[in-house]
């Protein structure tokens, strides 16, 4: 899978005519603040829908402007197709279209899996000492891409989420609705354990992925294992939990329990990265997760993912930066940079294609 072209028309400040990309390694350099990261969230845009960074989608509209248009053309199994998102303000809102071929996508979950996306930042270096939300959003936007059941159970588990501790707060002052919240509790409970088992599935497999990979790195050294850490470590059990923590969760008004506590914990050599690994062996075990990642979509959908690196390598040692190069031969990499030696004096790059980016104008 790659892409071949993209243009973007007022998202952000980028303002790209038709950029023909190569199917190999393409590298945007320019000065900070040009509109490099802009580029791949127009990308990012077109395979998930939402900003890489962005709280609202108003915020993708170049200021002063009343709507922004992306457009990619993506080969997809020897097959062209073109994938269009148009963003327009609404007051302080904003409203998204997207479509296939011109034929309008109704549901999210009908974009997932379209055009595949491995997306590495600096702040996935960072990915074993974030909080845990970071460690779930690592987990669910991989999963989504493979899964467009996922996704709608997880849409399904936080609006049902976001149900309950509306009706918490109102419990705080009126006990009188009590019994309502049984209903809400078999709704996480039935998504959440679903949830859970797919979580399970994807750690396992990342894990056995990523141990090969970071022993690869570390030459041997080092014996890297990701484990998957639920709330409710007894799905059986997750209605129960639910139940029990009426009094506290009206206390707090907000749900104490459930997947949207899990976490994912990382151990080298069998002890706990996050509290005792050196700032380089945590960045390279989120290497290794991270090119796992482009592992998992290839044996499970037979295409390789277009791979996302925004300012990676200048955080990254010689050795890390020229593993890394040597693992993204064989896919499509769009690579920002603010300076080509970071890109260039780091591995084989013969044949990539070189952009300037200047005040959102790439060329």
């Amino acid at each position: 899978m790659h892409i071949t072209n993209i243009q973007a028309t007022k998202f952000r400040n980028l303002t790209i005519d038709g950029i023909e990309l190569s199917p190999g390694i393409n590298i945007l350099h320019g000065n900070n603040a040009q509109g490099k990261t802009n580029f791949l969230e127009a990308v990012y845009f077109c395979a998930f829908g939402r900003s890489l960074r962005a709280v609202s989608d108003r915020e993708l509209v170049r200021f002063n402007s009343g709507a922004a248009r992306i457009s990619a053309n993506i080969v997809r199994s020897g097959f062209l197709q073109t994938l269009e998102a148009y963003i327009e303000k609404q007051g302080v809102r904003a409203s998204k279209s997207i479509s296939i071929d011109r034929i309008p996508i109704r549901h999210m979950k009908d974009l997932f899996g379209r055009l595949l996306v491995v997306v590495f930042t600096p702040e996935d270096l960072r990915l074993i000492k974030s909080g845990p939300a970071e460690r779930r959003r690592f987990m669910d936007m991989e999963i989504c891409q493979l899964s467009p059941v996922y996704y709608g159970d997880l849409r399904e588990y936080h609006r049902s989420l976001k149900q309950r501790n509306a009706l918490l707060k109102i419990l705080q002052k009126d006990k009188s609705q009590t019994d309502s919240l049984s209903i809400w509790d078999q709704q996480l409970a039935d998504y959440g354990n679903r949830i859970m088992r797919t979580r399970s599935t994807f750690i396992s497999k990342i894990s056995e992925i990523s141990r090969e990979i970071h022993m690869h790195i570390t030459q041997d050294k080092e014996t890297l294992e990701i484990i998957y850490n639920p709330n409710i470590t007894d799905g059986e059990k997750y209605l129960t939990h639910m139940e029990k923590s009426h009094k506290r969760d009206i206390i707090l008004g907000s749900t104490s329990h459930g997947i949207h506590k899990d976490d994912i914990t990382f151990m080298i050599n069998g002890i706990s990265a996050r509290n005792f690994g050196s700032q380089g062996q945590q960045r390279t075990a989120a290497l290794s997760a991270k090119l796992a990642e482009i592992e998992i979509i290839k044996q499970s959908t037979g295409e390789t993912p277009v791979l996302l690196l925004d300012d990676v390598l200048s955080e990254l040692d010689s050795n890390r930066q020229k593993f890394l190069l040597s693992q993204i031969t064989n896919l499509q990499a769009l690579i920002t940079c603010t300076g080509l030696e970071d890109v260039l004096l780091s591995g084989n790059v013969d044949g990539c294609k070189v952009m300037h980016v200047v005040d959102g104008v790439v060329g």
